[in-house]
């Protein structure tokens, strides 16, 4: 019995797709909480929802994965435990679903390492999973693209002041995704499956690498609800230097926040090319 609780062993399965962040998790989540009522009867979803115990619980990875304590372990612990409280007790399969379980991205918090808390978070999870069959899934994407991304996405969301330029070379000794995946496997044994971004077939229905994992069949996939559109893209190059720019003033964040906001819902002002709303 202690084995099993180690290992987390118990009968029910439970997916954890970690991210990591920039490799199309936000239109993945977007495509299953539209699906969500097509898929419950084959897999259970729990995604980053205003109000749910799923935000506490990335909180609780970013903050664990900057500076690493018993008393983080804990909270981290315990905010999954909420999650998985909430879940209903039947033998339907879970899905979970959050980028920031990976922990702090480059660029986030000083970090510029390659997800150095990530296998102990898996393992965290792992631990307090013990009633179900835990395995866990990353998507990667091709280090040409997704640096640049990384970068934008720290620029907004994380105050990073530090141009592109700087952050390659601040990154420039990052590892390949093999590393990261061998050091999954070393903490958390055979459980870490990786898809890659590239291999997505189809825009508009994201995560079918993740459905098939998680059992579902090809018709089935093909029969869901496609998005509408692209999910979270990258600001223009105008607005993410303005962003970068506003971060290295000292501003109240509330303030901070709204000036973001604005940025992203206007961004259209910050091209190159931009002209008067209602001229050509």
């Amino acid at each position: 019995m202690a084995e099993q609780a180690r290992t987390g062993q118990g009968a029910r399965r439970l997916i954890v797709h970690l991210g990591v962040q920039k490799t199309g998790s936000t239109s993945i989540q977007r495509h299953l909480r539209r699906n969500a009522d097509t898929l419950a009867h084959h897999i259970l979803v729990r995604t980053p929802e205003e109000g749910s115990p799923m935000r506490p619980l990335g909180r609780a990875a970013i903050a664990f994965s900057l500076a690493p304590s018993d008393d983080r372990a804990q909270a981290l612990r315990l905010a999954f435990r909420d999650v998985l409280d909430s879940l209903p007790a039947n033998a339907v399969p879970v899905l979970i679903s959050h980028e920031n379980l990976a922990g702090a991205m480059p660029g986030n918090g000083g970090e510029t390492r390659l997800y150095p808390a990530l296998p102990q978070i898996a393992a965290l999870l792992m631990a307090e999973a013990r009633e179900f069959t835990t395995d866990f899934v990353i998507y990667t994407r091709s280090r040409k693209s997704w640096r640049p991304s990384v970068w934008a996405q720290a620029v907004r969301t994380d105050g990073y002041t530090r141009s592109l330029l700087e952050f390659e070379v601040e990154t420039a000794d990052l590892p390949g995704w093999g590393d990261l995946v061998r050091r999954m496997t070393a903490e958390t044994g055979d459980r870490v499956t990786r898809f890659r971004l590239e291999d997505e077939t189809d825009p508009l229905r994201p995560g079918r690498q993740l459905l098939r994992h998680a059992g579902l069949d090809d018709a089935l996939i093909d029969a869901l609800q496609p998005l509408d559109g692209p999910t979270n893209n990258r600001l223009n190059d105008g607005a993410t230097e303005f962003l970068r720019r506003l971060n290295g003033l000292s501003l109240n964040p509330h303030a901070h926040g709204r000036i973001v906001d604005l940025v992203a819902r206007a961004e259209h002002l910050f091209a190159a090319d931009a002209s008067p709303e209602g001229t050509s």
